[in-house]
Protein backbone atom coordinates (compact mmCIF):
# COMPACT_ATOMS: atom_id res chain seq x y z
CA UNK A 1 0.00 0.00 0.00
CA UNK A 2 1.26 3.36 -0.75
CA UNK A 3 0.62 6.41 1.89
CA UNK A 4 0.14 9.80 1.04
CA UNK A 5 -1.88 12.88 2.25
CA UNK A 6 -4.08 15.87 1.19
CA UNK A 7 -2.45 18.83 1.18
CA UNK A 8 -5.29 20.29 3.37
CA UNK A 9 -2.88 19.12 6.29
CA UNK A 10 -0.60 22.04 5.37
CA UNK A 11 -2.28 25.01 3.40
CA UNK A 12 -5.67 26.09 2.94
CA UNK A 13 -4.56 26.92 -1.11
CA UNK A 14 -2.36 25.18 -3.41
CA UNK A 15 0.30 27.88 -4.81
CA UNK A 16 3.66 27.88 -6.04
CA UNK A 17 5.14 28.95 -3.06
CA UNK A 18 3.58 26.01 -1.55
CA UNK A 19 6.11 23.51 -3.74
CA UNK A 20 8.08 22.92 -0.99
CA UNK A 21 5.63 21.00 0.67
CA UNK A 22 6.19 18.27 -1.75
CA UNK A 23 9.76 17.57 -0.17
CA UNK A 24 8.30 17.73 3.11
CA UNK A 25 5.72 15.18 2.30
CA UNK A 26 8.44 12.96 0.43
CA UNK A 27 10.72 13.35 3.26
CA UNK A 28 8.00 12.31 5.41
CA UNK A 29 7.67 8.97 3.97
CA UNK A 30 4.74 9.87 1.16
CA UNK A 31 4.38 8.49 -2.42
CA UNK A 32 1.40 10.18 -3.16
CA UNK A 33 0.23 13.78 -2.74
CA UNK A 34 -3.23 15.29 -2.93
CA UNK A 35 -3.49 18.93 -4.37
CA UNK A 36 -7.66 20.70 -4.31
CA UNK A 37 -8.13 22.59 -7.35
CA UNK A 38 -11.19 25.20 -7.77
CA UNK A 39 -11.95 28.39 -9.47
CA UNK A 40 -9.82 30.31 -6.71
CA UNK A 41 -6.91 27.59 -6.84
CA UNK A 42 -3.39 29.56 -9.24
CA UNK A 43 -0.42 27.48 -9.59
CA UNK A 44 2.36 26.48 -12.33
CA UNK A 45 0.90 23.76 -12.97
CA UNK A 46 4.25 22.84 -14.97
CA UNK A 47 6.47 23.38 -11.82
CA UNK A 48 4.20 21.25 -9.62
CA UNK A 49 4.68 18.67 -12.15
CA UNK A 50 8.22 18.86 -12.41
CA UNK A 51 8.92 18.88 -8.57
CA UNK A 52 6.73 16.33 -8.27
CA UNK A 53 8.28 13.87 -10.94
CA UNK A 54 11.66 14.79 -9.66
CA UNK A 55 10.71 13.54 -5.91
CA UNK A 56 8.34 10.32 -7.20
CA UNK A 57 5.15 11.89 -6.01
CA UNK A 58 2.17 10.46 -7.63
CA UNK A 59 -0.34 13.01 -7.62
CA UNK A 60 -4.04 13.05 -7.45
CA UNK A 61 -6.16 16.25 -7.79
CA UNK A 62 -9.73 16.77 -6.55
CA UNK A 63 -11.86 19.77 -6.34
CA UNK A 64 -11.93 21.66 -3.18
CA UNK A 65 -11.70 25.05 -3.96
CA UNK A 66 -14.08 27.09 -4.94
CA UNK A 67 -16.89 25.30 -7.34
CA UNK A 68 -19.73 26.88 -8.49
CA UNK A 69 -22.94 25.22 -7.27
CA UNK A 70 -24.25 25.84 -10.89
CA UNK A 71 -22.02 23.34 -12.10
CA UNK A 72 -23.76 20.12 -10.71
CA UNK A 73 -23.91 16.96 -13.14
CA UNK A 74 -26.80 15.73 -11.03
CA UNK A 75 -29.17 18.96 -11.09
CA UNK A 76 -32.63 18.61 -12.05
CA UNK A 77 -31.62 21.66 -14.97
CA UNK A 78 -30.09 20.27 -18.33
CA UNK A 79 -27.97 23.80 -18.56
CA UNK A 80 -26.77 23.64 -15.36
CA UNK A 81 -25.40 19.38 -15.84
CA UNK A 82 -23.83 20.98 -18.55
CA UNK A 83 -22.33 23.31 -17.00
CA UNK A 84 -20.69 20.90 -14.30
CA UNK A 85 -19.31 18.62 -16.84
CA UNK A 86 -17.39 21.92 -18.77
CA UNK A 87 -16.48 22.48 -14.98
CA UNK A 88 -15.11 18.89 -14.26
CA UNK A 89 -13.16 19.10 -18.22
CA UNK A 90 -11.58 22.01 -17.04
CA UNK A 91 -10.01 20.39 -13.92
CA UNK A 92 -9.51 17.16 -15.88
CA UNK A 93 -7.06 19.21 -17.74
CA UNK A 94 -5.27 20.61 -14.51
CA UNK A 95 -5.16 17.12 -13.32
CA UNK A 96 -3.43 16.11 -17.04
CA UNK A 97 -1.26 19.32 -17.11
CA UNK A 98 -0.13 18.03 -13.28
CA UNK A 99 0.42 14.37 -14.35
CA UNK A 100 -1.79 13.15 -12.08
CA UNK A 101 -3.30 10.04 -11.44
CA UNK A 102 -6.60 10.34 -10.94
CA UNK A 103 -9.13 13.37 -10.38
CA UNK A 104 -11.15 12.28 -7.12
CA UNK A 105 -14.32 13.36 -5.22
CA UNK A 106 -17.92 14.04 -5.18
CA UNK A 107 -18.25 14.64 -8.82
CA UNK A 108 -21.60 12.81 -9.09
CA UNK A 109 -23.49 16.22 -7.78
CA UNK A 110 -22.09 18.88 -5.29
CA UNK A 111 -20.83 18.60 -2.47
CA UNK A 112 -23.06 20.73 0.56
CA UNK A 113 -26.17 20.45 -1.69
CA UNK A 114 -28.66 17.85 0.11
CA UNK A 115 -31.68 17.96 -1.54
CA UNK A 116 -34.49 16.21 0.97
CA UNK A 117 -36.63 14.57 -1.24
CA UNK A 118 -37.37 11.30 -2.35
CA UNK A 119 -34.72 10.57 -5.40
CA UNK A 120 -35.95 10.67 -8.88
CA UNK A 121 -35.70 7.51 -11.17
CA UNK A 122 -33.80 9.60 -13.70
CA UNK A 123 -31.78 10.58 -11.53
CA UNK A 124 -28.82 8.10 -11.48
CA UNK A 125 -29.16 7.47 -14.93
CA UNK A 126 -28.71 11.93 -15.88
CA UNK A 127 -25.55 11.58 -13.18
CA UNK A 128 -24.26 8.56 -15.06
CA UNK A 129 -24.58 9.87 -18.69
CA UNK A 130 -22.61 12.63 -17.49
CA UNK A 131 -19.84 10.66 -15.62
CA UNK A 132 -19.64 8.18 -18.68
CA UNK A 133 -18.66 11.07 -20.61
CA UNK A 134 -16.07 12.99 -18.06
CA UNK A 135 -14.80 9.40 -18.19
CA UNK A 136 -13.88 9.44 -21.08
CA UNK A 137 -12.75 12.73 -21.79
CA UNK A 138 -10.36 11.86 -18.51
CA UNK A 139 -9.21 8.93 -20.46
CA UNK A 140 -8.35 10.60 -22.99
CA UNK A 141 -5.92 12.03 -21.17
CA UNK A 142 -4.15 9.84 -19.17
CA UNK A 143 -6.82 10.06 -15.77
CA UNK A 144 -9.29 8.09 -14.26
CA UNK A 145 -12.05 9.15 -11.95
CA UNK A 146 -13.18 8.02 -8.40
CA UNK A 147 -16.38 9.02 -6.68
CA UNK A 148 -16.33 9.36 -2.94
CA UNK A 149 -19.15 8.52 -1.24
CA UNK A 150 -19.96 11.31 1.31
CA UNK A 151 -22.08 11.33 4.34
CA UNK A 152 -25.88 12.34 4.06
CA UNK A 153 -24.98 15.48 5.86
CA UNK A 154 -22.61 16.87 2.33
CA UNK A 155 -24.82 14.81 -0.47
CA UNK A 156 -28.49 13.38 -0.55
CA UNK A 157 -26.59 11.08 -3.76
CA UNK A 158 -24.30 8.75 -3.03
CA UNK A 159 -23.59 8.03 0.79
CA UNK A 160 -23.01 4.23 0.43
CA UNK A 161 -20.81 1.60 -1.02
CA UNK A 162 -23.66 -0.17 -2.33
CA UNK A 163 -24.62 3.17 -4.01
CA UNK A 164 -21.44 4.21 -5.51
CA UNK A 165 -21.03 1.03 -7.01
CA UNK A 166 -24.52 1.18 -8.77
CA UNK A 167 -23.79 4.50 -10.05
CA UNK A 168 -20.21 2.95 -11.34
CA UNK A 169 -22.55 0.02 -12.88
CA UNK A 170 -24.56 2.50 -14.80
CA UNK A 171 -21.92 4.85 -16.16
CA UNK A 172 -20.15 1.75 -17.56
CA UNK A 173 -16.94 2.77 -17.74
CA UNK A 174 -13.75 1.23 -17.03
CA UNK A 175 -12.37 4.45 -16.09
CA UNK A 176 -14.62 5.46 -13.07
CA UNK A 177 -13.27 3.89 -9.57
CA UNK A 178 -14.57 4.02 -6.33
CA UNK A 179 -12.83 6.31 -3.12
CA UNK A 180 -13.71 5.41 0.44
CA UNK A 181 -13.50 7.68 3.29
CA UNK A 182 -13.55 6.91 6.65
CA UNK A 183 -14.81 10.09 7.65
CA UNK A 184 -17.51 10.00 5.96
CA UNK A 185 -18.52 6.09 6.13
CA UNK A 186 -18.59 5.87 10.16
CA UNK A 187 -21.81 7.86 9.41
CA UNK A 188 -23.35 5.73 6.82
CA UNK A 189 -22.45 1.88 7.86
CA UNK A 190 -21.88 -0.65 10.71
CA UNK A 191 -19.58 -3.07 8.77
CA UNK A 192 -16.76 -1.43 7.16
CA UNK A 193 -15.34 -5.18 6.51
CA UNK A 194 -18.40 -5.52 3.81
CA UNK A 195 -18.27 -2.18 2.84
CA UNK A 196 -14.36 -3.17 1.83
CA UNK A 197 -15.37 -6.34 -0.15
CA UNK A 198 -18.78 -4.50 -2.25
CA UNK A 199 -16.18 -1.61 -2.97
CA UNK A 200 -13.26 -3.87 -4.08
CA UNK A 201 -13.59 -4.68 -7.55
CA UNK A 202 -13.41 -0.80 -7.88
CA UNK A 203 -11.22 0.56 -4.83
CA UNK A 204 -8.90 3.18 -6.23
CA UNK A 205 -7.63 4.83 -2.70
CA UNK A 206 -8.86 5.28 1.01
CA UNK A 207 -9.14 8.75 2.78
CA UNK A 208 -7.94 7.96 6.47
CA UNK A 209 -9.06 9.83 9.42
CA UNK A 210 -10.81 8.89 12.94
CA UNK A 211 -14.59 9.93 12.95
CA UNK A 212 -14.04 13.30 14.21
CA UNK A 213 -11.40 13.87 11.04
CA UNK A 214 -8.71 13.46 13.41
CA UNK A 215 -5.08 11.43 13.65
CA UNK A 216 -6.27 7.59 12.96
CA UNK A 217 -6.24 5.51 16.07
CA UNK A 218 -8.47 5.86 19.60
CA UNK A 219 -11.63 6.96 17.61
CA UNK A 220 -14.08 4.62 16.49
CA UNK A 221 -12.32 3.78 13.02
CA UNK A 222 -12.31 0.12 12.90
CA UNK A 223 -8.44 -0.01 11.75
CA UNK A 224 -7.82 -3.41 12.07
CA UNK A 225 -11.05 -4.77 10.27
CA UNK A 226 -9.83 -2.62 7.38
CA UNK A 227 -6.73 -3.77 6.78
CA UNK A 228 -7.72 -6.90 7.46
CA UNK A 229 -10.28 -7.21 4.74
CA UNK A 230 -7.76 -4.79 2.23
CA UNK A 231 -5.52 -7.61 2.72
CA UNK A 232 -8.11 -9.91 2.15
CA UNK A 233 -8.83 -8.04 -1.24
CA UNK A 234 -5.64 -7.50 -2.57
CA UNK A 235 -6.02 -3.86 -2.09
CA UNK A 236 -2.73 -2.12 -3.05
CA UNK A 237 -3.43 1.09 -3.79
CA UNK A 238 -3.41 4.34 -1.87
CA UNK A 239 -4.05 5.46 1.45
CA UNK A 240 -4.58 9.04 1.95
CA UNK A 241 -4.29 10.99 5.48
CA UNK A 242 -6.52 13.84 5.18
CA UNK A 243 -7.93 16.72 7.62
CA UNK A 244 -7.96 20.31 7.34
CA UNK A 245 -5.16 22.11 9.17
CA UNK A 246 -6.87 24.23 12.33
CA UNK A 247 -3.75 26.48 12.91
CA UNK A 248 -4.91 28.48 9.39
CA UNK A 249 -6.92 31.33 10.35
CA UNK A 250 -10.51 30.10 10.16
CA UNK A 251 -10.11 27.51 7.75
CA UNK A 252 -11.09 24.75 9.35
CA UNK A 253 -13.99 26.16 10.81
CA UNK A 254 -15.05 27.55 7.26
CA UNK A 255 -14.77 23.59 6.51
CA UNK A 256 -17.04 22.96 9.30
CA UNK A 257 -14.63 21.39 11.59
CA UNK A 258 -15.04 23.30 14.92
CA UNK A 259 -12.33 21.65 16.71
CA UNK A 260 -8.38 21.27 17.00
CA UNK A 261 -7.80 18.25 15.42
CA UNK A 262 -4.85 19.01 12.95
CA UNK A 263 -2.77 21.61 14.34
CA UNK A 264 0.03 20.30 12.56
CA UNK A 265 0.40 18.70 9.22
CA UNK A 266 3.71 16.44 9.69
CA UNK A 267 2.94 15.52 13.13
CA UNK A 268 -0.50 14.10 11.61
CA UNK A 269 1.08 12.50 9.29
CA UNK A 270 3.86 10.78 11.64
CA UNK A 271 1.23 10.11 14.07
CA UNK A 272 -0.86 8.40 11.10
CA UNK A 273 1.41 6.53 9.58
CA UNK A 274 2.91 5.26 12.49
CA UNK A 275 -0.76 3.56 13.92
CA UNK A 276 -1.64 2.62 10.26
CA UNK A 277 1.56 1.24 9.54
CA UNK A 278 1.54 -1.12 13.19
CA UNK A 279 -2.02 -2.31 12.84
CA UNK A 280 -1.33 -3.45 9.11
CA UNK A 281 1.57 -5.46 10.48
CA UNK A 282 -0.77 -7.26 12.01
CA UNK A 283 -3.22 -8.50 9.50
Amino acid sequence: MNFGAHCYLFTDRWSDKELPLLDRARALGLTMFEIAVGDDVHFDYRRTADRAKALGLDLIVSPGGVWPSACDLSSDNADERKLGLAWHTRQIDIAAELGAQAYAGALYGHPGTVKRRRPPDEEYHRIAEGLHALAEYAHRAGVVLALEPMSHFRTHLVNTPEQVMRLISLADHAGIFALLDTYHMVTEIRDFAAAIRTLAPRLYALHACENDRGVPGGGLIPWQTIFQTLHEVGFDGYIGLEAYNSSIGDFAYEHGMFHDVCPDGAAFITQGMKYLRSVQLQK
